[in-house]
């Protein structure tokens, strides 16, 4: 079953680098054909790179086995020019200590040649879920905002029914905001953020957004 997007707008930008064409392409239609994804290829270390800085995708797939160009080194590069990048590794019968020493680069995955397209499938399923692609700001801001809140009542052991009281807000409505699927309104922020004594600036510095 193809994997679906968390927002049917959005695709998620895959960059694919890897030296042999036959493999490209296959990627290229596979993925294509998934309906979620937008795929560029790429041969060489240095056109990825270029492509980067004009569009950065959310997941690169990089092949470790590339003839002339060792994939350690390139993806040396890529975590320190774009921190937090998504790069899921593939590569062609690797030993145990190869995936050791990958694992130890901060890859998010590791995928051995050849894999079936069920283990690529459920990897970039993984890889989404876990980066949040797909996503719109606002699902973003959602999401973070809810989990805040919600962790600030915890940390108080309250109930949601504790914070209705305090706030004047309803639990259905508090319950929407922490689960992500509503934002606060202006008016709501205040009356959370003053139930947890802290300003509504703090409680939006704290979710990174």
């Amino acid at each position: 079953m193809p994997a679906e997007a968390p927002n049917a707008d959005l695709k998620i930008e895959i960059a694919i680098l890897d030296d042999d064409l036959d493999f490209r392409n296959y990627m290229e239609d596979f993925l294509t054909d998934e309906g979620i994804y937008n795929v560029r290829l790429f041969a060489h270390p240095d056109d990825l790179f270029a492509a980067n800085e004009q569009n950065l995708p959310d997941i690169v797939l990089l092949d470790m086995k590339m003839g002339d160009f060792k994939g350690d080194q390139v993806l040396e590069q890529l975590q320190t020019r774009w921190p937090g990048l998504c790069v899921i590794v593939v590569t062609g019968y690797p030993s145990l200590e190869d995936m050791r020493l990958t694992f130890k680069m901060n890859v998010f995955d590791y995928l051995s040649k050849p894999f079936s397209l069920a283990q690529l499938r459920q990897t970039l399923k993984n890889a989404i879920e876990t980066f949040g692609l797909g996503k719109t700001p606002q699902d973003r801001l959602r999401e973070r905002l809810g989990h805040r809140i919600k962790m600030l009542r915890v940390e108080r052991d309250w109930s949601l029914k504790d914070l209705a009281a305090t706030t004047k807000l309803s639990v259905s409505q508090i319950s929407a905001i922490e689960r992500g699927t509503h934002l606060p309104s202006m008016e709501s922020l205040l009356s959370i953020s003053k139930a947890f004594d802290k300003k509504p600036s703090e409680i939006l510095e704290a979710i990174d957004f």
